[in-house]
């Protein structure tokens, strides 16, 4: 594609395409799967911005480049910045961070660094992390933090994640971008009452591990599976290994029958398996990472007109209680009490789910911060 001049000396270089100047940029994550759906809500978000858009990073599902050990993940980390041709480098992991300066810098291209989570507390949750060695990588994480600032725009997903500070910083929040969701179904998705054909059915989408709730939700379930109303979960996303054998034992019992693992799927794809659900999950621990979280899993749930069984951490309760779209939870007696609840009580259910289709659809109002993050990023070619 040839380059033809598109701002005063000093700016970017645009690129002709389809007739018209675009800003190419290129995505690169060495430990993301491109369905990862931030990722997706961001690309779309610069494509409405007319930008070119070009993703390298992981897919387990065939396509791309397959996940691996930790050697091959540097030699990406320190390679695929400097391949990507773009005039805006966009980096999601921090381990790209040295790389993707020097690389910019040489090239005379802008950076941006998209921080999905702070993942200096994020070593904590892995088990993969021994001990003595959690002090050196989270002191490493700080280094490669303290370089992001350097980037020429640093996107984080929350106000608490770092850096704090940065030479532009803008918090694109894990909201719904609507334009990548169904529409909210029309009407009441309620169950119906006891002795229906059809059972309640829960839903999670993200990451599944044990701090996120994964065998708290299986548990849960599994303790409905002789009730009149069983209920049902579909759990849509990657299983860590720590958790892989747990839970393909678990899933063998009797009990848990009505358990359905999905693995990743793309977001439109998810989305279809969860249309319909009565509640959607999301009980994560109360550990460092997630303390101050507000997980976008909520928003989607909320956007989709679905009430949210949670567990309290701050923000998660500030926003269901304060719509009245869920039930907070605090182990999984608290979440079985709630999904039978849900099941027997008609004008409780019903006042649930008209409070989520509320909170839903002033959601869907909102401005993008996808779409302000996409005219950021769009403008860097202006100096």
């Amino acid at each position: 594609m040839p380059g033809v001049p598109g701002l005063p000396e000093g700016g970017r270089r645009l690129h002709r395409h389809g007739g018209l100047l675009s800003l190419r940029v290129g995505i690169v994550t060495t430990g993301h799967d491109v369905a990862d759906a931030r990722l997706h809500r961001t690309v779309a978000a610069l494509r409405r911005a007319g930008c070119e858009v070009h993703v390298r990073g992981l897919s387990a599902t065939g396509g791309g480049a397959q996940p691996a050990g930790k050697l091959r993940r540097g030699l990406r980390a320190l390679l695929w910045p400097w391949q990507a041709r773009c005039d805006v480098l966009l980096t999601i992991d921090p381990d790209t961070a040295l790389s993707a300066w020097l690389s910019s810098t040489v090239l005379r291209r802008r950076w941006v660094a998209d921080v999905h989570e702070d993942y200096r507390e994020l070593l904590r949750d892995r088990a993969w992390v021994p001990g003595p060695l959690l002090a050196v990588l989270r002191g490493a994480v700080s280094v490669l933090n303290s370089i992001i600032t350097r980037a020429d725009l640093v996107l984080v997903a929350d106000d608490h994640v770092p850096p704090r500070h940065a030479r532009r910083r803008f918090v694109m929040r894990n909201v719904p971008d609507v334009t990548l969701l169904p529409p909210m179904p029309a009407g009441s998705t309620s169950v119906a009452a006891v002795g229906s054909a059809r059972a309640p059915r829960a839903v999670y989408i993200g990451d599944n591990r044990t701090t996120r709730g994964l065998r708290d939700m299986v548990e849960a379930v599994a303790a409905t599976v002789d009730d009149p109303m069983a209920w049902r979960l579909d759990l849509v996303g990657p299983v860590a290994t720590s958790d892989r054998d747990w839970l393909d034992e678990r899933l063998a019992r009797p009990d848990a029958r009505l358990v359905t693992w999905h693995d990743r799927q793309p977001p439109t794809e998810a989305w279809r398996i969860a249309a319909g659900a009565d509640v959607g999950l999301c009980l994560l621990a109360d550990t460092p990472a997630f303390r101050d979280a507000m997980p976008s899993k909520v928003y989607e749930y909320l956007a989709m007109g679905m009430p949210t069984v949670a567990t309290p951490l701050p923000r998660v309760r500030e926003l269901i209680e304060g719509t009245g779209a869920g039930v907070i939870v605090d182990g999984v007696p608290a979440v079985v009490e709630a999904l039978r609840a849900y099941a027997r009580d008609a004008a409780h259910r019903q006042a649930l789910i008209a409070n989520a289709r509320a909170a839903g659809e002033e959601l869907r109002e909102r401005p993008s911060p996808y779409d302000e993050a996409a005219g950021l990023i769009a403008g860097l070619a202006a100096y």
